[in-house]
This record gives C-alpha cells, sequence and structure tokens, in this order.
C-alpha cells in the first residue's frame, strides 16, 4: 500500500511516521526547500505525548524537553487570578514536555527513511482518486494524506465547497528568548494576553496575544509598548527581543467541515480543524490524527474517531479564546473575579476531555 502525504509539519511527518510503521510505503512531499522550522515552542501536552509513545518517540521528546505542567493564570500586576496544581495534573493525566518545534521535528524527521522525503515539491492540485500533481510530476496512492496546513491545497483541490478559514480576531507574537524563567505562566488583560515557558536549554519560549484588525502590522516596539509595564518576568523578555526571531501572525480558525475524508484522501492537523491556540492543542490534535489515520479500518473508521473529538477541542479553544479577549472593564472585572473564586481542582477537571485521550 502506498501513501502520499502532502506536508511536512508536525501533522504530516507524524503520519508518515505511523503509515511507515504499519508497513506502508510513503512519500512525502514539503513545498519548503528542507524540513525544519524555526522560532518557536510547542507544549506537547499528555494527550500528544501518548500519541507519540504509540510512535515510539516519546521518549526521545521527553529526552529534548523540560516538563513543567502550567501554574496558572496572573493579571498584568502579577496577581494570581487561577492556581493550577501541577502535581495532581501530573498524576491525574501525565507529563507535559516543553520543546522547540524544531526538535520534534528533527525527531519526527529521523524516523522516516530518507528516501520517502522529497522537499522543494510544489503541490499543485489533488484528486480523490489518490492522484497528487506537482511540481516534481506525478504521484498516486492508495491514500493521500493532506497535511498541508491552514492554506491546505488538499482541501481546496477535493473539499472545493468547503468554507474558508475564518479570522479569530487577534494577532499573535512569538519568540525564543534567553531570558529564562522557572515555569509556565499566562497573563490576562484586557484584549491582551502573554504567556511563557522555560525551555530545557534555559531559553524561554513566550508569546502574545493582542486584539487587532486582520492585516495589522507591528514588531519589538508594539510589543514592548504592550507589555513593557506588565509584571515581571514580562518586561524583561519583550526588552530582550532585539536581534531575535520575532514572529507575529494573525489568528485564523476553520469552520467545521462535514468529513475529513472523500475518495481516497484524508485530512489531518490544520488541514482539517485549525484551531485558536488558546488551548495549546493544534499540533496534539494533529499527533493523535496521525496515529489514529494509520491504525483505523479504514478511512470512514478514522473520520468517525477524530471529527467529534477535534471539533469539540475547536469550540472549547474558540470560547476560551473569547473569554480571554474580553476587553470592555466590566467584563474583565466579573472574569477576573470568577477566576480567583474558582478552587485550584477546577482547572484539573475541565480539561479532563481534551487530556484524557489515549490510543
Amino acid at each position: 500500500m502506498r501513501a502520499v502525504v502532502v506536508g511536512g509539519g508536525i501533522g504530516g511527518l507524524a503520519s508518515a511516521v505511523a503509515l511507515t510503521r504499519s508497513g506502508w510505503q510513503v512519500e512525502v512531499l514539503e513545498r519548503a526547500a528542507e524540513f525544519g522550522e524555526v522560532g518557536a515552542g510547542l507544549a506537547v501536552q499528555p494527550n500528544a505525548l501518548r500519541a507519540l509513545d504509540a510512535l515510539g518517540l516519546g521518549d526521545a521528546v521527553r529526552e529534548r524537553a523540560s516538563t513543567e505542567a502550567p501554574a496558572g493564570i496572573r493579571a498584568p500586576s502579577g496577581r494570581w487570578l487561577s492556581r493550577t496544581d501541577p502535581g495532581e495534573l501530573r498524576r491525574r493525566y501525565g507529563q507535559w514536555a516543553m520543546v522547540h518545534r524544531a526538535d520534534l521535528l528533527e525527531i519526527l524527521h529521523a524516523a522516516i527513511p530518507a528516501d520517502a522525503l522529497r522537499p522543494g515539491v510544489d503541490v499543485h492540485e489533488v484528486r480523490r482518486d489518490g492522484t497528487v500533481l506537482h511540481s516534481g510530476g506525478t504521484s498516486t496512492g492508495d491514500l493521500v494524506v493532506g497535511a498541508d496546513g491552514i492554506r491546505s491545497i488538499t482541501r481546496r483541490s477535493v473539499w472545493g465547497e468547503a468554507p474558508a478559514p475564518r479570522y479569530a480576531g487577534y494577532s499573535t507574537w512569538r519568540a525564543i528568548s534567553n531570558v529564562p524563567v522557572r515555569e509556565s505562566v499566562e497573563t490576562w488583560g484586557r484584549g491582551e494576553r502573554f504567556g511563557y515557558s522555560p525551555l530545557p536549554d534555559g531559553r524561554t519560549y513566550f508569546y502574545a496575544v493582542v486584539n487587532a484588525p486582520e492585516g495589522e502590522e507591528g514588531g519589538a516596539d508594539e510589543l514592548r509598548r504592550r507589555f513593557a509595564h506588565w509584571h515581571d518576568p514580562i518586561p524583561a523578555l519583550v526588552n530582550a527581543v532585539e536581534g531575535t526571531a520575532l514572529l507575529r501572525h494573525d489568528t485564523y480558525e476553520l469552520p467545521n467541515l462535514s468529513s475529513y475524508v472523500a475518495g481516497k484522501a484524508a485530512l489531518v492537523g490544520d488541514a482539517a480543524h485549525a484551531m485558536t491556540p488558546n488551548l495549546g492543542q493544534g499540533a496534539c490534535q494533529a499527533l493523535e490524527d496521525a496515529v489514529v489515520l494509520a491504525a483505523a479500518d479504514g478511512l470512514a473508521e478514522y473520520d468517525r474517531l477524530r471529527r467529534p473529538r477535534t471539533q469539540m477541542v475547536v469550540r472549547r479553544s474558540h470560547r476560551l479564546g473569547v473569554i480571554a479577549h474580553w476587553a470592555a472593564p466590566a467584563l474583565v472585572g466579573v472574569r477576573n473575579t470568577v477566576l480567583r473564586m474558582l478552587p485550584r481542582s477546577s482547572f484539573s477537571r475541565s480539561m479532563a476531555p481534551v487530556l484524557d485521550w489515549a490510543p
């Protein structure tokens, strides 16, 4: 059996690993000149670590990760709005692993036969019969895996009437800083958020999310203007961004599709269910997709198992983003009061539908 995987990101490479280990002959077509990514961290949550364990790669990821569970949510002043119990989270769900995205991609890449990887190939069209037209010619497979992201050529080719991605209303900066931190924290302001997590090499991954019109630009100066007066260590993080790879992207989500499969084609990751980053589950769900796709008894079963779950995660992430990005003072005041009143165990319980998944 032969599979053509369109896209060499986390979902595509994980799908290639899973299918290869299930006996498929795999070809991975990636538009970029080489496989890899720079400039961002990734929280591999317990459900995703279990997916990586199913691929035989969980321990390799743990060796290159910091393992702190999230500590909670603070206000810009530094006051805690919600504290978690990291020990309880680990006991209930398992380990977290904060890694650099490039490290995860390297681990996935190394688990795929070298002759299966074809970088520098631009896919033009995917057909339901398993034909893929691209800059290197034509590839055919018994299965085509569309792992080509939120602007998926696979989805546009095969799901021509599918809705386009929609702007979520906010824009996100991401960077890796040399300023160290001790724990993973997210801070909620008025229409603004800031999060940071330690990486295993002593550096820090941080992100900043702001309500903004679609397409608005703004670099390091805008980042400092918005966040340099927030609680420590945020000023040090934003003041140290000069000379780093500071990324800024608008945030999109994909309206629900009626199916993730059509003919011989199946969608995984953002191509199927692009979601806002509020739960940190985008890449985690792509890893789950890969494991289930390779193990499912046909594409109909893959769709039955994955579509309800991933669309549930999309909804939960969207709702959390709406609340986190309230800007009206009255709403923010009510939100913060409610967060302070909730018991520590509430976060742990609320995450059960997302984190309890196992292959």
